[in-house]
């Protein structure tokens, strides 16, 4: 393994954890200890550094462990950092509703396999060396499972984050820098055109490049948006291979 620094976020400090950070730093890796604070975790952005986020097994029932956890997570995604997040696999579906941004990290089942977490780390050096060079995506998708496939079929060659709802997309968008946005026309609350409109409106975000993921191809449906200028169309229905040669030919290669 390459040498790198390993921040494991914890809500206490316990024999596992030990347990863990010693194994990480038997295989070359610098590891430090943090409370579940953000002040804490800002301390250590560096760009050789893997966070680590060990949850507690009560976290769905500790609501200030859940928000730390919930303000890390988020803190970690507008900063560009992808996390290790291990936890109970039955908390998982409550934990991705409550902290939609976790889609765009890695969640492992504890008790932690300490080969598969070190493969892990392998792999997320690779996707950090090849993120630096990649063009950065965001995903806006309402739908978790067609979200984790996307984002699957896209992290090896693309930098790629996710947001589910339209007002996170506004949000993060206003924050951080992309080379485009593959964007749900159909959404609740507020659909895809709605949030084509307010970036359009803002002068910050009106020339982020813009390509709609639809299930409906409808006249009535690209006439819409029209005027906001969109920079394509692709249907859910596409499959990986057509998805990648049309952000291929968008990107120019």
């Amino acid at each position: 393994m390459t040498k790198t620094s390993i921040v494991i976020v914890r809500a206490q400090d316990s024999i596992v954890v030990r347990g863990i950070a010693k194994k990480l730093q038997d295989e070359g890796c610098k590891v430090i200890q943090v409370a579940e604070s953000t002040s804490e975790v800002s301390r250590y952005f560096a760009p050789d550094t893997l966070f680590v986020c060990y949850l507690s097994e009560t976290i769905m029932e500790d609501p200030v462990s859940l928000k730390a956890v919930t303000k890390i997570v988020e803190l970690l995604t507008e900063n560009k950092y992808r996390a290790i997040v291990i936890g109970e696999e039955k908390h998982k579906r409550d934990l991705m509703e409550t902290i939609p941004v976790l889609s765009s990290h890695i969640f492992m089942r504890r008790p932690v396999d300490m080969e598969t977490l070190i493969r892990t780390i392998e792999n997320e050096q690779k996707h950090a060396k090849k993120a630096g060079e990649a063009k950065s995506i965001l995903l806006v998708d309402d739908d978790p499972s067609y979200a984790k496939i996307v984002r699957e079929w896209l992290k090896d060659t693309y930098q790629i984050n996710v947001v589910v709802a339209g007002m996170q997309a506004i949000t993060y968008l206003s924050q951080n820098e992309v080379d485009l946005v593959l964007l749900d026309y159909e959404m609740p609350v507020v659909d895809g055109p709605k949030v084509l409109e307010m970036l359009r409106s803002n002068p910050v975000t009106a020339k982020v490049p813009v390509i709609f993921l639809t299930g409906i191809g409808t006249k009535e449906s690209v006439a819409r948006v029209a005027s906001f200028k969109p920079q394509g169309y692709i249907l859910k229905t596409a499959t990986k291979d057509e998805l990648l040669q049309k952000l291929a030919k968008f990107f120019g290669n």
